[in-house]
């Protein structure tokens, strides 16, 4: 099946970059490099973010500089698996994709160059990049506290680890641990509280879970509405978008750890492939998707907090006030999601 799905791929992007695929049947097409792009003309860019969000980004990239951005779009993980298999030979200069986790494991897989940018230095602050400098957050979300204050009034809430507590039974709703963003929160947990307290509060949480896990936050923030339970954990954006749509949803955030660490933060974030032709271009992009132009469109069209801290969130989600953030380097949610999902299984969190 990953093979097909590679395959697939293949033929989408050779055609988007308007380039005949060779038949499988010749090796020596295999072992040739294909013509790169030129630097100034166009770039290649891996990416696991939906179409609707990065194509006006992409556009506009190209109406400034006149640089072409030909893109692909599939989930981090066949797009890791198609850089792997490309090695040397990839078209690819730029892999764009969700969730720390994922770029950490892109760069420690070695798909990921450095970029020296005294520039994302300036623009991105260090918590939200990768500490050798191999990927840089471009956009926040905070996995926060979702709850029906008529229900449950904000007095009643504190921090992640409070949910655990008995008083909660029945009453939490909860995305499943699939989830790579709720993998991230508890590695980072283990990283603050240790592994034998975090799976104490993974236990907690599911004993205390209304509903079987949900696919994902969308259905937690419906299942607060419709009165299934009263609390729950979902990424902020999730809950802009809703309210948005939904200007009387009566769902509201709050912000978690407030008197320690801060709230969880994770990022969707970029970074140079191993093997572009085009690094420096490739970098010139990645800057400019830190730029304060680029950061607004992010945070207007996604509900995303920018990782820019010059640059202001929506108006909708400015108005849920300043919080807190754990400023933990978001690269410890790769490093220990591995112990994250051993541990999550143990405590029975499907």
């Amino acid at each position: 099946m990953r093979f097909s799905v590679l395959a697939v791929s293949l033929l989408v992007l050779t055609a988007a970059c308007g380039k005949q695929a060779e038949p499988e049947a010749q090796p020596a097409a295999a072992d040739a490099k294909p013509a790169a792009p030129a630097a100034a003309q166009e770039l290649v860019v891996y990416t696991s973010r939906n179409e609707q969000l990065v194509k006006p980004l992409f556009d506009q990239y190209t109406k400034e500089t006149g640089t072409k951005v030909t893109y692909l779009t599939d989930k981090a993980p066949p797009l890791m698996e198609r850089l792997r298999a490309e090695g040397d030979r990839t078209q690819a200069d730029v892999l764009i994709t969700v969730d720390a986790g994922n770029l950490w494991q892109a760069a420690n897989l070695g798909l990921l160059q450095p970029i020296d940018s005294p520039t994302l230095q300036a623009n991105v602050p260090a918590n939200l990049r990768d500490p050798e400098n191999r990927w840089v957050g471009l956009s926040v979300r905070a996995r926060t506290i979702v709850h029906d204050p008529k229900a449950v009034p904000a007095t009643q809430l504190s921090t992640y680890e409070d949910l655990a507590d008995p008083k909660w039974r029945g009453k939490l709703c909860m995305r499943t641990s699939k989830s790579e963003y709720n993998q991230s929160l508890v590695a980072t947990m283990i990283a603050t509280l240790g592994p034998e307290r975090t799976e104490q509060v993974v236990k907690g949480w599911v004993e205390n879970l209304a509903a079987p896990p949900f696919a994902n936050d969308v259905a937690v923030i419906e299942a607060i509405e419709a009165g299934r339970c009263s609390v729950g954990i979902v990424n902020s954006y999730y809950l802009g978008r809703q309210q948005r749509d939904k200007p009387e949803l009566a769902v509201k955030p709050f912000w978690p750890n407030q008197g320690d660490r801060g709230v969880h933060v994770n990022v969707s974030g970029a970074g140079v492939t191993k093997h572009s032709d085009n690094p420096e271009a490739a970098r010139a992009f990645i800057e400019w998707l830190s730029s304060e132009k680029a950061q607004a469109l992010y945070a207007n069209e996604n509900m995303e907090y920018p990782a820019n801290p010059k640059i202001e969130a929506a108006p909708l989600v400015e108005g849920w006030g300043d919080y807190k953030a754990d400023v933990i380097n978001v690269s410890e949610a790769g490093r220990l999601q591995a112990e994250a999902v051993k541990l999550m299984d143990r405590a029975g969190y499907r």
